[in-house]
């Protein structure tokens, strides 16, 4: 898996579309890529390259694999150079990436013929763009579950200080062997490259976007993506999984550049603030961490047994909640006469008035 960094080869758009030809006509014949790959079929293209669905032909039982074809655009020996440094850089953080359940392991990568390759585990199921549109719009326990399932993801990515950049249902595959979400097509390896390929002389080369429109926050169109874009792109799925209608399809507040989402579904008012904060446009009201997102799908969890322990009870034509008692806004007289009635106390309330209780006794017996 060695890499040539110092390889003086240059690409141009030509031997783009002549790689990207040579591997095309590979699919569905016998001729193998790089003696070992035989290419099955194309799962999809985009901007930066071509990903092929192959098959090993060289180890025992042929398994399955994917390999994604990046294509960056270098005019220059030098950021050629610069390119595979980024690339191989990239690729080993993918790989140690690869090492978490839900996250495709990296098989190999490698240059040739002025290209970057990644070979990945092919995990076979359906994105969740493909199972939205094919049993509609999912309920509000699912689209918990699911959040519930992807945010460890998200905290394991950003403990390795990696941004994905390009969370969206199409991007999320449902396993079909054990049901696991599993993120792909990670954004930051197209990124990393574009950054690298940049000619720093052609200022006007630095717009390159990563993402895609409707799920990307205004501050990765800036280039300037932080944690809390993944949130919002994380945000911006579920309201996809709840409506099933793109972002794109829904209408924008005029004032706050906001999604008008919330008259499109029927879910809980505890659940919709926290998928509001998820999807703020400003970074100051956003959810900055999946810690933060996880620890209020928690909350929120527990909110109704919380709202049954405030009960309220007469007491001598006076109602005494637990809040009340906590902070020690009735009467003691009342507070002690509180064993009398069927009013809940608190432990710490309890035990205050206890203390209370022996201090008195010990009073008198002295």
């Amino acid at each position: 898996m060695n890499l040539n960094r110092f390889s003086q080869k240059t690409t141009n758009s030509q031997e783009s579309i002549l790689q990207q030809t040579q591997l095309i006509q590979m699919c569905g014949s016998k001729r193998l890529f790089r003696d070992r790959y035989e290419i099955l079929q194309i799962l999809g293209r985009g901007g930066f390259g071509v990903t092929f669905l192959a098959k090993n032909a060289v180890l025992p039982g042929n398994p399955l694999c994917v390999i994604k074809q990046l294509c960056p655009k270098v005019t220059t020996p030098q950021s050629w150079q610069k390119a595979c440094m980024r690339f191989e850089k990239e690729a080993r953080t993918l790989g140690q990436l690869g090492s978490h359940s839900q996250i495709p392991m990296l098989l190999d990568y490698f240059q040739a013929n002025g290209e970057f390759f990644l070979i990945q585990e092919y995990v076979p199921g359906l994105t969740l763009a493909r199972e939205v549109r094919q049993t509609g719009p999912k309920s509000e326990a699912s689209v918990k579950q699911f959040l519930q399932e992807l945010l460890p993801v998200l905290q394991y990515l950003h403990k390795h200080h990696v941004i994905h950049r390009d969370i969206k249902p199409q991007n999320l595959l449902r396993c079909e062997y054990d049901g696991r979400i599993v993120l792909i097509d990670f954004g930051a390896v197209k990124e990393k490259l574009v950054d690298a390929c940049e000619n720093s002389i052609n200022q006007a080369a630095k717009t390159n976007f990563i993402g895609t429109r409707g799920f990307a926050p205004p501050e990765q169109f800036s280039l300037r993506p932080v944690y809390a874009s993944d949130i919002y792109a994380l945000g911006v799925t579920c309201i996809y999984m709840l409506t099933a209608k793109s972002p794109l399809e829904l209408d924008y507040n005029p004032k706050t550049g906001e999604i008008s989402w919330q008259k499109q579904v029927n879910i809980s008012n505890s659940f919709a603030q926290i998928l509001g904060k998820m999807v703020k446009i400003t970074l100051e009201d956003r959810f900055k961490t999946a810690d933060e997102v996880m620890k209020a799908l928690s909350n929120e969890s527990y909110s109704p047994t919380l709202a049954n322990c405030l009960t309220t009870q007469k007491l001598n034509n006076k109602s005494i909640t637990q809040h009340e008692i906590i902070q020690h806004k009735i009467t003691q007289y009342e507070i002690t006469q509180q064993e009398n009635y069927d009013v809940y106390m608190p432990p710490v309330a309890r035990t205050a008035s206890a203390i209370r209780k022996w201090r008195a006794r010990f009073k008198e017996t002295r």
